[in-house]
Formats: C-alpha cells, sequence, structure tokens
C-alpha cells in the first residue's frame, strides 16, 4: 500500500488551507501529521481516505501492482476521529457484530476478542448512549486498528482517553499494526511518538510558503 500526494492543496472559499503539497506514504512505516491547531491536520487526513477530494493535484492510491479509484479507498482504510459518530442505540457487542459485516478484523479476531481489547468486556451489553467520552474513544480506535485493512488512520485517537487509556491505545497499536501503513494526525506527541516519519502541515501552508520565499530574497 502507498499513497502519494501530487501538488495537492484545499481551499475553503478564498482560503488555501495548503497547497503544493508532494508526499508519498508507504507501507510498513509510521507516520505523523503535525500541526497546531486549524492547520489542516484533520482536511489532510480526510483527503487521504478519500472522504475529501482536494481543490487542486491529487491522491494516488496503490495495492501492489493495481491503482485504487478515490470511490474504492473505504474498501482499504479504516479511520477513527473525534468528529465521527458511533450509533448509539446499539451496544458494544452489537456494534463489533455489526462493524465486522463491513469490515472483517485483522488476524481473523472474534467479536468476544475485540470486545475484550476495548477493555470495556463488564459493559458488552450496555448501549453506546450510556458509555462515556473516553469510553467511545476506545471503542472508535479498537474498531479501527482491529480493522483487517492495510491503512489506519488516526485522527487525535488519545482524544478523552485518561492516563490508563493512552497506555491501552499504545498497546493496542504495537500489538496489532504489524507491517501496515499507520497516519497519525495530532499536536500531542503521546499519540505519535511511535512514528518516526513526521510532517508538519503548518510547512505547506501558503501564508508559510510565502514568508519563507521572502525571506530567502532578503538574504540574497
Amino acid at each position: 500500500m502507498t499513497i502519494t500526494l501530487e501538488n495537492c492543496g484545499k481551499r475553503y472559499e478564498r482560503d488555501w488551507v495548503f497547497r503544493n503539497l508532494n508526499y508519498q506514504f508507504i507501507a510498513g512505516n509510521k507516520y505523523a501529521i503535525l500541526g497546531p491547531n486549524g492547520s489542516g491536520k484533520s482536511t489532510l487526513i480526510l483527503i487521504l481516505s478519500g472522504y475529501l477530494t482536494p481543490t487542486e493535484g491529487q491522491v494516488k492510491m496503490t495495492s501492489g501492482l493495481h491503482t485504487v479509484q478515490p470511490d474504492r479507498f473505504s474498501r482499504y482504510i479504516s479511520l477513527c476521529a473525534p468528529y465521527l459518530q458511533l450509533i448509539e442505540e446499539f451496544t458494544l457487542a452489537e456494534l463489533v457484530r455489526f462493524h465486522l459485516r463491513f469490515k472483517p478484523a485483522v488476524n481473523g479476531l472474534k467479536p468476544e476478542r475485540i470486545v475484550h481489547l476495548t477493555g470495556l468486556e463488564p459493559y458488552a451489553g450496555r448501549q453506546l448512549r450510556y458509555f462515556s467520552s473516553g469510553m467511545k474513544q476506545r471503542v472508535k480506535v479498537a474498531l479501527s486498528v482491529l480493522s483487517d485493512v492495510p491503512l489506519i488512520l488516526l485522527d487525535e485517537p488519545a482524544t478523552n482517553l485518561d492516563k490508563e487509556g493512552v497506555l491501552w491505545y499504545k498497546c493496542l497499536l504495537e500489538e496489532y499494526i504489524g507491517n501496515r501503513l499507520l497516519i497519525i494526525s495530532s499536536n500531542r506527541e503521546e499519540e505519535y511518538e511511535m512514528c518516526s516519519n513526521r510532517i508538519c502541515i503548518s510547512d505547506f501552508s501558503p501564508y508559510n510558503q510565502l514568508a519563507a520565499t521572502v525571506s530567502h530574497a532578503a538574504e540574497t
């Protein structure tokens, strides 16, 4: 699995979030997308997932020798983000079984094992509407990481997790990511410390690029 960004840019109305972004994400590696709030981290994650289309440039996904069309990206990814909602009428056990209808589990894990791995087994029969925000986040992270797909996208994955939850999150990644492609969007080091490849989205802001050009011109 490889994702290639070619001269990618995203604009909302007249404001560019980023431009001239050229980068390649390669399977077997872990990447962190860094930057302050509002810098475009989540926007880039959604473009990589296929949920958003870049205003300019293109995103290419290849799996082996095959090029994946954007309308099929969802078959190859799992996405965890604070703004994605769970079906709160389901119990935890029901949600896991429902999820597995669309995305099989890594290593052939059974629904009961996935429930156990969330650390929420005593609440398997409780509707998600009665879960705390931290419990819901555990469910989101677990379903994403434990899906048998080649690309895992995590947008601020430790949101609402306490100290114990953050440790659980790190252990889950260490045990189950394997050689899959992992991309984490965050500005908290505890979320992305396992990522050796890091990209700062602010470097591709048109304003920062212009400032750098002006500074270079002044120096020369």
